[in-house]
């Protein structure tokens, strides 16, 4: 009987951090959006230019963190 009440509360508690999950994805999903640069022909990007410009986009927010991170330490320190 113990086990199954141990089961049964591990399940509760594997579902309830499945929905908080699912939660956090769909809130971070929407923010991701795709960067449309124009090819050489005018055509709408190819994938590969897509994710050519999702990275490059990705590089610029994690320089931009990075230097916000640096100013804050040189700031709190006397």
């Amino acid at each position: 009987m113990r086990a199954l009440f141990s089961l049964v509360g591990l399940l509760v508690v594997v579902a309830i951090v499945m929905l908080l999950a699912k939660k956090q994805l769909q809130a971070v999903v929407p923010s991701v959006e795709p960067v449309a640069t124009p090819s050489a022909t005018g055509a709408a990007p190819t994938v590969q230019e897509q994710a050519r410009g999702v990275q490059q986009k990705v590089l610029q927010d994690v320089g931009r963190s990075l230097e916000q991170g640096a100013a804050r330490a040189s700031d709190s320190q006397p």
